[in-house]
């Protein structure tokens, strides 16, 4: 399947077992028609631009006992509906004791990589994973994609659900592609992430639990989403000097896998963190913090967006985090 095939699929899956289950957003009628077809026009719904009124609208059909999915085109657009998530979806269980749960999917896609400047390609996990209450998952590969979903959708919390716009080809057929003639997308786009098995039937992943995508021993390169195909060129680069470099796929930046983070750190001694996010306040600084309350100091390094991202294609790909500035980090450990 490809990777937004494997969502929908996952996404179906439990519109059909639960009629609490619908979704809606803009434009999901337009990229989603075959769960149009089949669920119909009340269960899977256009909404105006405006984000702030139907991420509420998700917020309080989750309290009246729905299980919505609801899809805002962009993450930078979450933004104009911040409250809604932060201060509502986030914090009723709590405020209500954990009688009043907010069983809600946002579902959002991030990422650069594409020529679309600061405004667009922004990840901002690591703002969304800082609030307690909300999780954030973002798979790198189409069965991820699909576990995850059936994970996001049976959670009683609100999950923000992130899809790297690379591996998304309903976002590259629908926005990239088609408004962006004169962009090559060329090798950006990783081929085992945007299409890829899925398991028949589909198996749900759980929340907060990383993978091993490559073992090493001399350094571990740790990312999620586009970050981690990035990390394995890197490996590949690497291994040609006979560095041997594990690769480690998060999948959710919050819960974070710190078991797993902390055995890579036990076993290499050596941690590139690789993140699409910004470099304050974000992963990298939360990893850090984790391996040193955990009484770990392994050597290490971050490889982040320090700036805002630029539109010129040339200058965004210095601005995120490239095989090239990976490889660098870890030879400077080495």
């Amino acid at each position: 399947m490809t990777y937004g095939q494997a969502i929908d699929a996952a996404l179906a899956e439990a519109m059909a077992r639960d009629e609490r289950v619908l979704t809606w957003g803009e434009d999901v009628q337009l990229i989603h028609r075959d769960l149009l077809a089949r669920f119909g026009p009340g269960r899977v719904r256009d909404t105006p631009i405006s984000e702030a009124a139907f991420v509420y609208a998700g917020v309080g059909a989750a309290m009246g006992g729905l299980r919505p999915v609801v899809e805002v085109m962009l993450v930078d657009f979450l933004t104009v509906a911040w409250s809604a998530v932060v201060n509502a979806a986030a914090k009723v269980p709590d405020f209500s004791g954990g009688r009043w749960p907010v069983p809600l999917v946002i579902r959002a896609r991030c990422g650069g990589w594409y020529a679309d400047g600061g405004q667009h390609e922004q990840t901002l996990w690591g703002q969304l994973a800082a609030t307690p209450g909300i999780t954030v998952v973002c798979p790198s590969t189409p069965a991820d994609a699909a576990g995850l979903m059936l994970s996001a959708i049976a959670s009683d919390q609100v999950v923000v659900y992130l899809e790297h716009k690379l591996l998304s080809e309903q976002f590259l057929d629908y926005l990239g592609g088609a408004s962006r003639p004169t962009i090559d997308f060329g090798d950006l786009v990783p081929p085992d992430g945007a299409r890829g098995p899925v398991p028949e039937p589909l198996q749900p992943i759980p929340l907060g639990q990383a993978t091993l995508r490559r073992p090493g021993t001399d350094v571990g390169l740790v990312s999620v989403g586009v970050g981690v195909y990035r990390c394995l060129q890197a490996a590949a680069e690497l291994a040609q000097d006979g560095v041997s470099a594990a690769v480690l796929d998060l999948r959710s930046i919050h819960p974070l896998d710190t078991h797993t983070i902390t055995d890579l750190a036990d076993h290499t001694g050596r941690i590139v963190v690789v993140d699409e996010d910004y470099t304050r306040g974000g992963l990298t600084g939360e990893i850090a913090a984790t391996l040193l309350t955990t009484g770990r100091t392994p050597a290490y390094r971050r490889v982040t967006v320090e700036t805002t991202i630029p539109f010129a294609p040339d200058l965004e790909y210095q601005t995120l985090p490239n095989t090239q500035r990976i490889v660098t980090a870890a030879r400077e450990l080495l």
